[in-house]
C-alpha cells in the first residue's frame, strides 16, 4: 500500500461515526479532568476564591470587588461546597465541569452545519488533551467559565441566525450576562462577535427575522436583569446595580497603567510554543490554507489569468479578500463551514492582538486566545495531504500534547514552568499536618494570609495567632506557641525550646533566571523546553516546632 493510498478499513467505518468519536473524546476529556483533581495545593488565586466562598456560604455575606471578579464564581461554588462539603476537590469540580462542556457545545455547531465532522472531532480532542485547557479546566478560576460562555453565546447567535426564534437569541443573552457576571474581560469578547456579526450583515451573509426588535428586546432585557441580579448579590446590595462598571473600569484601567504583573507583547506566544506548539503551527498553517487554498490545475490556471488581470487593473487583492469584504447587491448563498472559519481566524487574530497590548500578563488569559486557536488548528489539520501524512502529523501532534499535558498537570511535586503563576509548594503539606496537631500557632509576617486562611479557616479563629510581623523574642519563647512561622529574611536566629527548619510557601517560575524561557541564551530556551527545569523565584518561611528532645 502506498503513503496516499491508506484506506479506513471498511470494518471499522460504522464506529466512526461523528456522535461516537465526539462521545469517547468527552468521556476521555472527563477521565483525563477528573483524575487527581487534589493532587496539588491550591494555587494562590485558588485559595482566596475558595475562601471568599466559603464565607459566602457560611455567612451568607457577599459584595462585588472587581480585584477578585465578578460574583458568578463565588455563587455556583458557595452552592458546591453546600452540597458537597468545602474541599480542594469539590471547588476544583466545576471547572471541570465546564471545560468538559466545551465539546458538547462544538457538537452543536456542527449539527448546525458550521463545522464538518472532522474539524470539530479534531478540535474537541484538542480541547481534551490540550495542557493549557486541561491545566485551567482543573483551576479555581473565573476564566474557563468565560470561554464556555462565549462559545454558548457563539452557538445560541448562530442558532437565532440560521432558525429566527426569538429563545435562541434570549440564550445568547443569558450565555453574555453570565461571562459578565464572571470576569470584566467578557466585554472585550461580545464587541469582537459584534463586530462580526455587523460585518455578515452588511455583507448580505446574514438577514435580520422579521420582529427582530422583539428578539432583541427580550434578550437584552434578561441580560441585564441576571446582571443587576448577581452584582447587586441578589439586591442585597443595590446600589452595585450603578456603582460596579465604574468600579470595574477604574480598577482595570489602573491595572493596565501600573503592568504590574506586565510581559512582552510576544508573551503569550512563549506560553503557546512552551505548551501549545502542535496546536500553534497547525493554526498558522490554517489561517494561511483558508486565505491560499490548494487549487486543482485548472483552478490554478484560472487563478493566473484572474491575477493578470488584476495586475492590469492595478489591483493585487487576492480573491478570497475580495469576495470576503465585497458586499453584493442581495443576499446570496453562504457557505457555513467557510464563514465560521474565517470568523474563527477573525476571533483568533482579535484575541492575539488585544491580549498582546493588556498590561496584566498571567498564564490563563491564554484560554481566550487559546480557544479560537484550536478550531483553526483543526482546520489546518485537514489540509494537511490526505493519507498518511496526516496520520501522521496527527499522532506527533497527540503525543506532544499529552507529554507536555501529563508532565504539568500530572506532576505530584512543585513543577517549574509559567503556567504556574504563583503556586503554592507541595512542601506545605507536611506543615499543614503538623498545624492539625497543634493547639496554637503564631504566624509572625505579613502577606501569609493565604493559603493559610483556607487550609486553616476552621480553626482560624480558635487556633491562629496572626502577628504580621515579628513579636518580641520572650514573647514568642513563652511557650504559649506550638508552632511559629515567620519570613525566612526576618526570623529569628534561633528560639529556646524550639526546632528551626526552612521551606517554600509558594513559588513561581523566573523568566530572568538561566532556565528563562525566550530571555538570556537560546540554548537555555532550548534546554528549558525540553527538560522543564528552569528556576523558580519563591517565598520562603521559617517554621518554628516545639522541641521533643
Amino acid at each position: 500500500m502506498s503513503m496516499h493510498s491508506f484506506q479506513i478499513p471498511e470494518k471499522l467505518k460504522p464506529f466512526l461515526k461523528v456522535e461516537y468519536i465526539l462521545l469517547a473524546i468527552l468521556l476521555l476529556a472527563i477521565a483525563i479532568r477528573f483524575s487527581c483533581l487534589d493532587l496539588k495545593l491550591f494555587h494562590h488565586d485558588e485559595a482566596i476564591h475558595a475562601w471568599f466562598s466559603y464565607q459566602l456560604m457560611t455567612t451568607g455575606e457577599y459584595i462585588y470587588d472587581p480585584v477578585y471578579h465578578g460574583p458568578f464564581l463565588y455563587y455556583i461554588t458557595s452552592a458546591m461546597f453546600s452540597l458537597f462539603g468545602d474541599s480542594d476537590l469539590v471547588g476544583r469540580i466545576l471547572p471541570c465541569v465546564f471545560g468538559c462542556a466545551l465539546i458538547p457545545l462544538l457538537y452543536w455547531i456542527y449539527r448546525m452545519r458550521f463545522l464538518s465532522g472532522k474539524v470539530v472531532c479534531i478540535a474537541s480532542l484538542f480541547i481534551a488533551i490540550s495542557p493549557m485547557m486541561v491545566y485551567f479546566s482543573r483551576f479555581l478560576r473565573n476564566d474557563v467559565f468565560i470561554i464556555f460562555f462565549s462559545l454558548l453565546l457563539i452557538a445560541a447567535m448562530l442558532a437565532w441566525m440560521t432558525r429566527k426564534k426569538w429563545y435562541w437569541l434570549v440564550l445568547a443573552g443569558i450565555a453574555a450576562a453570565f461571562g459578565l457576571c464572571s470576569k470584566e474581560n467578557m466585554p472585550i469578547i461580545i464587541i469582537t462577535f459584534a463586530v462580526f456579526f455587523l460585518y455578515l450583515l452588511w455583507s448580505k451573509k446574514f438577514t435580520l427575522p422579521k420582529n427582530w426588535w422583539i428578539h432583541l428586546i427580550a434578550a437584552v432585557a434578561v441580560f441585564f436583569a441576571i446582571v443587576f441580579t448577581m452584582y447587586t448579590s441578589f439586591w442585597a446590595h443595590p446600589e452595585m446595580a450603578l456603582n460596579a462598571g465604574p468600579m470595574a473600569i477604574s480598577h482595570w484601567a489602573g491595572v493596565q497603567g501600573e503592568q504590574r504583573l506586565g510581559g512582552p507583547a510576544v508573551y503569550y506566544f512563549g506560553l503557546f510554543i512552551l505548551y501549545e506548539i502542535p496546536i500553534l503551527l497547525l493554526a498558522i498553517w490554517g489561517i494561511f490554507r483558508f486565505f491560499c487554498p490548494k487549487k486543482t490545475a485548472d483552478e490554478q490556471l484560472k487563478a493566473a489569468e484572474e491575477k493578470a488581470q488584476r495586475r492590469a487593473k492595478g489591483s493585487y487583492i487576492p480573491q478570497k479578500l475580495r469576495g470576503i469584504f465585497s458586499r453584493p447587491s442581495k443576499a446570496g448563498p453562504v457557505n457555513r463551514e467557510e464563514e465560521f472559519m474565517f470568523f474563527a481566524i477573525f476571533w483568533l487574530i482579535i484575541s492575539l492582538i488585544t491580549y498582546a497590548y493588556l498590561g496584566e500578563k498571567v498564564p490563563w488569559l491564554s484560554l481566550h486566545q487559546l480557544l479560537p486557536m484550536i478550531i483553526v488548528a483543526a482546520f489546518g489539520l485537514t489540509m494537511v495531504k490526505k493519507g498518511l501524512p496526516m496520520i501522521i502529523i496527527a499522532l506527533a501532534a497527540v503525543i506532544c500534547l499529552s507529554a507536555i499535558m501529563g508532565a504539568t498537570v500530572y506532576n505530584p511535586d512543585d513543577i517549574d514552568g509559567p503556567i504556574v503563576q504563583v503556586q503554592n509548594s507541595e512542601e506545605l503539606r507536611p506543615l499543614l499536618s503538623e498545624i492539625d496537631k497543634a493547639d496554637k500557632v503564631a504566624i509572625l509576617y505579613d502577606g501569609s494570609t493565604w493559603p493559610f486562611r483556607w487550609y486553616l479557616r476552621h480553626v482560624w479563629d480558635e487556633k491562629v495567632s496572626y502577628f504580621g510581623s515579628l513579636v518580641p523574642r520572650g514573647t514568642a519563647e513563652s511557650g504559649t506557641y506550638d508552632i511559629l512561622i515567620a519570613h525566612d529574611l526576618e526570623s529569628y536566629d534561633s528560639l529556646r525550646g524550639y526546632d528551626k527548619q526552612f521551606q517554600r510557601q509558594n513559588y513561581w517560575f523566573d523568566a530572568m533566571g538561566t532556565g528563562g524561557y525566550g530571555i538570556g541564551a537560546v540554548w537555555n530556551w532550548i534546554k528549558f523546553y525540553f527538560t522543564r527545569d528552569g528556576v523558580s523565584g519563591s517565598l520562603n518561611i521559617a517554621v518554628y516546632t516545639r522541641s521533643t528532645g
